[in-house]
């Protein structure tokens, strides 16, 4: 019989902060990651809709959120590990108004 193993999140840099849910995830499971020839994991602490990004790493308020390994955001509250990274907690770069 074949051991297969489901992909249930995607790194997609070795740099992000956050991972993207291939499937729905919940409270409490535990996500191993398989990043840079090291192995951690994290602790979902919310529910992850399929493809939601949450945090790999602690975020604090103010600080970029990276994902594809490019600064995709700024955090506009502190982001533990496991937490939901979305519209509620994140402001997109395209959506900040800047002075030319």
């Amino acid at each position: 019989m074949k051991n297969k193993t489901e992909q249930i999140i995607i790194l997609l840099h070795e740099e992000d902060n956050t991972i993207t849910a291939l499937s729905d995830l919940s409270p409490g499971q535990e996500i191993e990651i398989d990043a840079d020839e090291t192995d951690e994991s994290v602790v979902v602490q919310q529910d992850i809709p399929y493809a939601h990004k949450f945090a790999r790493v602690s975020i604090p308020e103010g600080a970029d959120v990276k994902k594809y390994g490019e600064v995709i955001g700024i955090a506009t509250a502190a982001i533990g590990p496991g937490e939901h990274v979305h519209v509620h907690n994140v402001e997109g770069k395209r959506a900040q108004g800047g002075t030319s």
